[in-house]
C-alpha cells in the first residue's frame, strides 16, 4: 500500500532539524557577542533603510572662555549634528552546495556539517570584518607615545565626548592588535577568552572589554575606543512577509531573526544545497564618538 499523501518522512525531519540547528547557533553566538559589546536589542530593519551615522560639532565660534568677565553672564556655545549617510541596509544571500561524491567519499559528518560550520563561521566572520573596517574610519584621533597612554587616552577622548554631547556612558569596549598586546604584557599572564574566533579580555587597563584582532582587521600602533552606547546592530528580518509572497520561505529561529536558512536537494545535479539569507549591519551611530589613535614611531 503507497504512503499517504504528504505525510512528513524522515528526509523533511533530519532538513528541517538541520535547519533550526543552524540559525539557533548563529543566533545563540551573536546573542552572546552582543551581550559582551554592550549592544542593547537589536533593532529591525526594512530593506532599503539608510545607515546613518553623525557628526556633532560647534556650529560658528566656540564662545566664552576668558572673555566672559567676573559676574557675567556665559555666552552659549551653539552646536551642530550632522548627519552622514553610508549607504543602504541590504538584503544578502549566501549558498553553498555539496555533491553525492563528496558524501560518498568522505561520509556526511565531513562533507555536510563540517561545511555548514565554516559556512557559519565565514557568514559571521563578514559581518565583524565589515564593522572592523567601520571602526578604523572614526574621526575622534590623536596620537601618544606608548601603547598604554594610547589606550588610556583614547578612552579618556569618548568619554569627554559623550561627556559634551549630555550623554550617559555606562561602558566603553577597545580594540587594539594582538601583537602589540602580547608585546606589551611580556611574559605577564593575562585571562583571555575566544568566542567564535573572536579573542577578547575583560576588565584591562580601565576597558571593560578589549578586543585583540589580527593585523588584517586592526593595524600595529593604533587602538580604537568607543562607548557601547555607540553600538547598534541593525537587522532585516529574513522571515518579512513580502519575501514570502515570493514563495521564498526561510527556516528562523528565536524572537530575533538574524538569519534564514533553506535546505534542499538538488536531484539535477545530485548536491544537497543550503541558502541563507540575512542583512545584518553592527553599527556606531556618531562617527566622532569613535576614538583611533595611533602611537608614534618612538614609542
Amino acid at each position: 500500500m503507497p504512503a499517504r499523501e504528504n505525510v512528513t518522512t524522515s528526509a523533511q525531519i533530519s532538513v528541517n532539524a538541520r535547519e533550526v540547528d543552524f540559525v539557533t547557533r548563529f543566533g545563540d553566538n551573536w546573542e552572546a557577542l552582543r551581550n559582551i559589546l554592550g549592544i542593547m536589542r537589536p533593532i529591525r530593519k526594512t530593506p532599503g533603510t539608510k545607515l546613518v551615522a553623525y557628526k556633532a560639532s560647534v556650529d560658528g565660534t566656540l564662545n566664552g572662555g576668558k572673555t566672559v568677565a567676573e559676574g557675567d553672564e556665559i555666552p552659549l556655545t551653539r552646536m551642530k549634528v550632522e548627519p552622514i549617510a553610508y549607504g543602504d541596509i541590504e538584503v544578502q544571500k549566501y549558498a553553498k552546495s555539496v555533491t553525492i561524491e563528496s558524501v560518498a567519499k568522505y561520509g556526511a559528518e565531513v562533507a555536510v556539517e563540517k561545511t555548514d560550520d565554516a559556512f557559519l563561521n565565514a557568514l559571521q566572520s563578514k559581518v565583524l570584518t565589515e564593522f572592523y573596517a567601520f571602526l578604523n574610519t572614526g574621526t575622534l584621533t590623536g596620537t601618544e607615545t606608548t601603547w598604554q597612554r594610547a589606550l588610556s587616552m583614547a578612552k579618556g577622548a569618548v568619554l569627554d565626548k559623550f561627556g559634551g554631547m549630555d550623554k550617559t556612558v555606562t561602558q566603553v569596549v577597545g580594540f587594539a592588535n594582538i601583537l602589540d598586546a602580547h608585546e606589551y604584557l611580556g611574559e605577564r599572564v593575562i585571562d583571555e577568552q575566544s568566542m567564535f574566533g573572536i579573542t577578547y579580555v575583560q576588565n584591562f587597563l580601565g576597558y571593560e572589554t578589549l578586543f585583540l584582532l589580527p593585523t588584517k582587521h586592526i593595524a600595529r600602533n593604533k587602538v580604537i575606543a568607543l562607548p557601547v552606547e555607540n553600538i547598534d546592530l541593525y537587522y532585516i528580518d529574513p522571515a518579512d512577509s513580502d519575501f514570502e509572497k515570493m514563495g521564498l520561505s526561510y527556516t528562523v529561529q528565536g524572537e530575533t531573526n538574524l538569519i534564514g536558512v533553506h535546505v534542499e536537494g538538488d536531484y539535477k545535479r545530485a548536491t544537497g544545497d543550503m541558502y541563507a539569507l540575512m542583512g545584518m549591519k553592527l553599527w556606531a551611530e556618531y562617527l566622532d564618538g569613535i576614538a583611533v589613535y595611533t602611537v608614534s614611531a618612538g614609542g
